[in-house]
């Protein structure tokens, strides 16, 4: 839905379906944002949230979650993420958030 999302607003959207994949495409296609979920098999999105970080510190970093947690979403503000948002995602402010954090990136 997001990717449909997206690509209808204009942008290019890469998909990974896991923290590990999410780290190696951030390598190989250098995003100017990503949409990290929080529950992921194997790597949760703060782990990759960190992993990311190391790797690039400037990329804009959405987190997503089905479950409002104030300290979880406290700690990946900590670690860098620019904003976090629960489900059902209200996609206006998703692409506010995107395009002001792009803008920021230019």
């Amino acid at each position: 839905m997001l990717k449909k999302f997206l690509t209808k607003k204009g942008y290019e959207a890469i998909i990974a379906l896991s923290g590990e994949e999410g780290i190696r495409k951030v390598k190989e296609e250098k995003p100017q944002a990503i949409l990290l979920d929080i529950k992921m098999p194997k790597m949760n999105g703060i782990e990759a949230l960190k992993k990311i970080r190391e790797i690039d510190k400037k990329v804009g970093i959405v987190m997503i979650t089905a479950v409002k947690e104030e300290e979880i979403g406290r700690k990946c503000l900590e670690l860098g993420a620019y904003d976090y948002l629960t489900k059902p995602l209200d996609l206006d402010y998703l692409e506010t958030a995107l395009m002001v954090k792009l803008l920021d990136f230019s």
